[in-house]
């Protein structure tokens, strides 16, 4: 019987962390702490946590910003458990969440694990049209804790398991923000480490609750597949370029249309299609016409977002490396020689 430590940073973001911590008080599997990182928040939660000290095992920290990566590996370095598990704090844990994951660790063990995220019945339409959109295979190729997706699964950290073992030999993250989960799964397999999907031990994750937001989320996502880039350049693929084109293709498409030229009328009339397949597709899954309407705008706000991070950040790349970037590397080397 494994002891887990549920491990959540967080910025700024009490609310959200009251209701992720209602839902662990709810699990059938007890044999869990939580270990709790403030990662220089203006907002604290400290009050909030300290209300569930009397209904779960948990751990408090404040520290300095320094980003979700490190503030994990400040997280791991405390906890107690066997085995570490990640959500973001805008996530809700079914109550059977640890008992499906301690199942599966039985019969067919995993050293890191991944799950999916679904919508809640209480989200809100446009909450539900943006969990859509980001499973979706219409947009996403359903990689994100589909086992019919497209390409190879990496866990992402707002549903992550790791072993102790992976913690001790990778030493965690290297990457403060910007596709840091994904470059730690990477390095995860590089070691050899078993790693898979869980796909029954799916969490709730709220996202963003309009779309402005979720564009600022997705831009920052497109700009994270080039930074990954950096650190692991056989990891970019021609999947990734696709939100990209499709920003190209759509406003080549627009403008040769507005002009009459009989080309652009016929793109135009594939981008119809494609949003006809989006509408139908998520109005049958969500049983509701106004989600189907929503889950076209996600779709179009999330390959938009993504694809103009995605160009910004590789001209960046192109030309000059940001003030982020060089802080990155130098982190890099920095660990690379404290580890010799």
């Amino acid at each position: 019987m494994r002891f887990y430590s549920i491990v959540i940073p967080v910025y700024n973001r009490p609310d959200e962390i009251q209701e992720l911590l209602e839902s662990l008080t709810k699990q059938t599997y007890k044999n869990f702490e939580v270990v709790i990182v403030e990662d220089g928040s203006k907002d604290s939660a400290e009050e909030i946590v300290k209300s569930f000290q009397k209904k779960l095992s948990i751990q408090y920290y404040y520290k300095e910003n320094t980003g979700q990566g490190l503030s994990r590996n400040f997280a791991y370095e405390r906890a107690n458990g066997d085995y570490f598990i990640v959500f973001d704090s805008d996530c809700i844990i079914p109550p059977d969440y640890l008992k499906t994951v301690e199942k599966r660790l039985n019969t067919d063990y995993l050293d890191a694990f991944g799950g999916p995220d679904r919508a809640d019945a209480s989200f809100t339409p446009v909450q539900k049209a943006i969990s859509y959109s980001m499973t979706s295979l219409f947009t996403t190729g359903g990689i994100r804790g589909n086992k019919k997706g497209v390409g190879v699964f990496h866990p992402r950290s707002f549903n992550m398991g790791i072993s102790k073992e992976v913690w001790q030999r990778t030493k965690g993250y290297i990457i403060t923000r910007m596709g840091e989960d994904i470059e730690f799964s990477i390095r995860i397999m590089s070691y050899g480490f078993k790693v898979g999907l869980i796909e029954d031990a799916y969490v709730y994750h709220k996202r963003r609750t309009d779309f402005k937001q979720f564009f600022k989320q997705v831009h920052f996502f497109g700009r994270a597949r080039i930074n990954i880039y950096r650190f692991v350049p056989g990891e970019l693929k021609l999947t990734h370029f696709f939100p990209m084109c499709f920003v190209l293709f759509a406003v080549i498409a627009i403008l040769l249309g507005i002009l009459n030229f009989r080309i652009g009328v016929l793109a135009c009339f594939l981008l119809y299609c494609y949003s006809a397949a989006i509408f139908i597709d998520a109005a049958y899954k969500n049983q509701s016409v106004k989600i189907g309407l929503l889950s076209v705008a996600a779709a179009y706000t999330q390959l938009f977002g993504y694809g103009i991070g995605f160009m910004k950040e590789g001209i960046q790349e192109l030309f000059k490396p940001s003030k982020e970037v060089m802080q990155e590397m130098l982190y890099q080397k920095y660990k690379s020689t404290d580890n010799k």
